[in-house]
This record gives structure tokens, sequence and C-alpha cells, in this order.
């Protein structure tokens, strides 16, 4: 969604093994020289390691690639099999036909061998490459290493590849496999990028994109090196969701600011209660039934009208702690039907950049399409961009643009209005309402809402400060009878009503009274007319 604000051909930091982005470290290139060399010269097995997210598998992409077409692959993705299985599934990948209902080892090899005589035979090598192989059963690997007994008397008939993480190491040094052990004419262990190839490796990916090299700063580069300690995989997790940050807040280039708050929404989600999807359902339910409750027993209540469409707000929007707030809102949903929510993700796909307009629409705020944060703080309300869990969701009780993983390289986006008797409801061509447990398989956690700051711009406020919001902090506060006075000073005293607050409401206890936190202090004020989470029953 960030392609046209950057102009990226394509996304830049896709953590799928692309080749066309490969960055060659000088421990890339030793790596594939190593499996190159354990195929030019076969007769044994070559082993490549390395942690989680450091390349292995687009190196291994890269070498089917570059291997002339007189070798025959057999890439075997899933190891988690017996060794019946694993057989089978080298002969799927070799087009070797064999019984489907009669499956026996013996008749599974017989195959196999028949086969790679035949390719010998006509000048072709064959390779099994097996990734992800620290997964194989000791008794899986013995019959692996079987298999380089097929041979004829002057050569091999297979060429064997094992790629897996540092415990494929651990492995393969059991003494019940020290005769495949002895057999690795090849091995490498793939190491992290150091600093000046993160560097590299960044300005690389952009480049092929088309995109500017110089869109982070060098300083922000230093930091997500740090951060992601040099591992490929996490590079390109923290700098594509640092681009998504940038490009919601409408800001270039990327700084430290951005990247950290980036690493935090990846690495460090908000902290949130943890329930099974059961006691979430339950809960929601519960929640649902209490807060419907409370609103038809207030005196405010409006009778329902049947068709109304949108949350109603008056203007202004609150600039200070001082101003009087906006009245409460009333926003009734029709009913709704339940339907499968994947297909209709697909069907009514829509970007960040038209779902916040819609967003905004809730607020009475009239955005136009593309519109970004920078474009919401303009109309007086602030954006949270944060990852949580469904308890944590709720809990804020605002509308929402919730972020669904559509490809691996695709993100797709959904307004959730309501709730229908637990079932959460989304504003597409029409509100409809889908199954929970739907929602949550799909939803990868990211969302974004707005809010309205008590005072204008103050999105954070930090202990030992003094300010009026400080007094509006300490009003909140003072309404549950766990602070005093009228002080603006951000006090050791307010601290510790700041921190039992936030560990009330599943909030991290840190003291900072930021986005979050001042959600829930508005949503303990009775007059707050934020637009709600509608209820249907």
């Amino acid at each position: 969604m960030y392609q046209q604000f950057f102009n990226f051909s394509t996304p830049p930091f896709s953590i799928a093994p692309d080749p066309h982005f490969i960055y060659m470290s000088q421990h890339h290139q030793e790596g594939l020289a190593h499996l190159m060399y354990g195929i030019n010269h076969g007769g044994g097995f070559v082993a490549l390691t390395g942690e989680v997210g450091t390349g292995k598998t687009t190196l291994c992409h890269c070498l089917l690639q570059q291997l002339p077409n007189n070798i025959d692959i057999a890439l075997v993705l899933n190891p988690k099999v017996n060794a019946i299985e694993l057989l089978a599934t080298i002969c799927d990948e070799l087009h070797i036909a064999y019984e489907q209902d009669n499956q026996t080892l013996k008749g599974l090899v017989d195959r196999l061998n028949s086969h790679l005589l035949t390719a010998h035979a006509n000048g072709k090598q064959t390779v099994l490459v097996i990734d992800e192989a620290q997964n194989l059963s000791l008794d899986v690997l013995e019959q692996v290493r079987l298999l380089t007994n097929l041979e004829t008397s002057t050569a091999k008939l297979l060429q064997i590849i094992l790629i897996g993480q540092p415990e494929l190491q651990q492995l393969l040094e059991k003494p019940e496999l020290r005769q495949l052990n002895q057999r690795i004419t090849a091995r490498y262990h793939l190491t992290s990028l150091s600093f000046p190839e993160t560097q590299e490796y960044i300005k690389h990916r952009l480049k092929i994109s088309g995109g500017d090299t110089e869109i982070f700063t060098p300083r922000a580069i230093k930091k997500i090196h740090a951060l992601a300690n040099g591992t490929p995989r996490l590079i390109n997790i923290v700098c594509d969701r640092a681009l998504l940050g940038a490009y919601v807040d409408g800001s270039q280039p990327i700084t430290v600011k951005i990247v950290k708050k980036a690493a935090k929404e990846t690495f460090h989600p908000a902290k949130t209660s943890a329930m099974g999807l059961k006691e979430l359902l339950l809960a929601t339910v519960l929640l649902s039934s209490l807060i419907g409750l409370s609103y038809y027993l207030t005196p405010s209540h409006i009778p329902a009208q049947p068709l109304a469409a949108k949350a109603i707000l008056k203007k202004p929007v609150a600039e200070t702690v001082s101003q009087k707030p906006i009245a409460q809102a009333k926003k009734i949903i029709p009913a709704v039907k339940t339907l499968d929510f994947s297909s209709m993700l697909e069907k009514h796909s829509t970007s960040l950049s038209a779902a916040i307009p819609l967003l905004a629409d809730l607020w009475n705020k009239k955005l136009t399409e593309g519109a970004r944060c920078s474009e919401v703080e303009k109309a007086g309300l602030a954006c949270l961009f944060d990852k949580s869990d469904w308890n944590g969701l709720i809990a804020l009780n605002r509308p929402v643009i919730m972020e669904f993983t559509a490809s691996i390289s695709e993100k797709t986006y959904a307004l959730l209005v309501g709730l229908e008797q637990g079932k959460p409801v989304f504003l597409m061509e029409n509100q409809s309402a889908f199954p929970l447990e739907q929602v949550l398989s799909q939803w990868n956690g990211y969302y974004l809402i707005l809010w309205q700051p008590p005072a204008a711009s103050v999105t954070e406020v930090f202990p030992n400060t003094s300010s009026d919001t400080v007094l509006w902090i300490r009003n909140r506060l003072s309404k549950n009878k766990s602070v005093s006075g009228n002080s603006p000073l951000f006090d050791s005293d307010l601290k510790k009503a700041v921190i039992f607050f936030q560990k009330t409401h599943h909030l991290v206890p840190d003291g900072i009274v930021g986005p979050r936190t001042f959600i829930h202090l508005q949503n303990t004020d009775p007059l707050d007319s934020s637009p709600k989470i509608s209820l249907i029953n």
C-alpha cells in the first residue's frame, strides 16, 4: 500500500525467498560455493546451516536457478514425515510413478533406484534438497543415508543437500548418525550480516524496487542493524513496518524514531491479558451485554432509528482540556448477516489509505481518499497504529481498522464498527457480521484507530512534567479516588496511580500516559463523545 508513496515498483522488504532480491554477502557467496562444490563433486552429503532468517532458503532457491539443465532436483520442504512418506515425496518431485494405495519402503526404493540408473545413463545428475532438515527424525535420517548407497561401480546416483537451523549440527553429531556425519563432504554455517553489509543489503533491496536508496537515514540503518542483530529476515520485517509507519504519517526520510516505533510494534506488542478463544468469545458476549444494558439504562438513551448509518459528532473537536466534550455519538447498526469472512475480505479488499477516510467519517471528519495520519492530525485527531490481541482491541472500545495478511507480501484492511452477539461487524459494502474465530484466524494483530488527545498534539505525558494535561489525568484518576489534589505536576504519587490504572486495564505498567492509557482514561468519562464500538443484541 506504500508502493506509490515511495515510488516502489514492488515491495522491497518482502520475506518471501525471492532470488531476485538476494544480496550476496561474503558469507552467502561462500555458502553458495560450498553447495556448488558438493554438487559438482558428488558422492556424499552437503550441509548448510544457519540461524532462523539468515537466508538459507533464499540461497537454496538461488542455487536452483544456477544449476545446469542436466541436473534434476527433488526439493523437500516439509521433512516432518516418516521414511515411506519421504520416499513418496521424492518420487513425486522426480515424477516417478508408484502404487499410491500400496506403498512399501522396498517398492519405493526400487522405483527410485530404477529412475536414477536411467537418468545416469542419459547423462543426468539427480540432487535431493531437504529444507528444515533439523526436523528429520533419526529413523528418517538413517533412511536418507541409505539412499547414498544407490550407486554404480563408478558414481553415486544421488547427491543430497541438507539445509537447516543450528540444531541440525547437533543432530548430526549424535552417535547414531556417525555414518551419515562422516559422509558430509562440504558443510557451511551461514552467519548474520555485519553493519556494513546491513547498509548494503537495505540499499540493494531499495534499488531493486526502484526506490530511493537513501530513504533510511544512516542512524536509522544503524538502529535497524542493532535491533535485528544483522538477521536479514528481521531486517526485512523492521524495514517494512518502518515504511508503513512513515507512509501512515506521510513523512520522509525514515528516522531512528520511526524505526524504534516499528520495532516496538513488531517485537514488543502491547501487553494484554491472555485468553483462549472460548474465553474470548464468552468475554466479548458478556461485555456486549453489560455495555448494552448500561446504555439502555442511561437517561440520555435515544430510541433506535432503524437505518441510522453513521456516528454524528458536534464540531469542533476539543483542542484543550478545558473545552467541553463533544456530544456523545449514538450509532445504531441494523441487523446484519453472518457471512464467510475469508471470501468477503478477498472480494472487498481495502487499502489503508482508503480505510482511513471511512474511519474519520465516524468522527464527522471529511478526508479525501488516500489521506494519511498527517491529514488526520490537522483535523484535531491522532492515529494509533499498534499491535494487540482481540481482548486488548475490544477493551479500547473504538471503531478500528484491522490489518489482515492477504499473502506473504500483501496486506488488506477492514473497518470494525460493532459487535453482534459477540460477532465482529465490519463496514464493507454493507455492514456484515462474521464468526470471531474466522476473523482471528486471518488477523495479524495490527490495527489503526483514531482518538482525540485531551490537548492539541499531546499524545504522551511523562512523569516529572507539568501541564494542563497532567491536571486532566489527575482529574480522571481522582474520580476513582486513586489520587487527590489539583497540582499540574506529574509527581510520584500520580505515577503510582497511573501504574495501578494501567495494571487494572492490562496495559504496560510503565507510568507513562500514552495513547492506549489516554483512551482507557477517556472511557471512564461518561461524557466522553468518542465513537464507540456499536452493540447489537
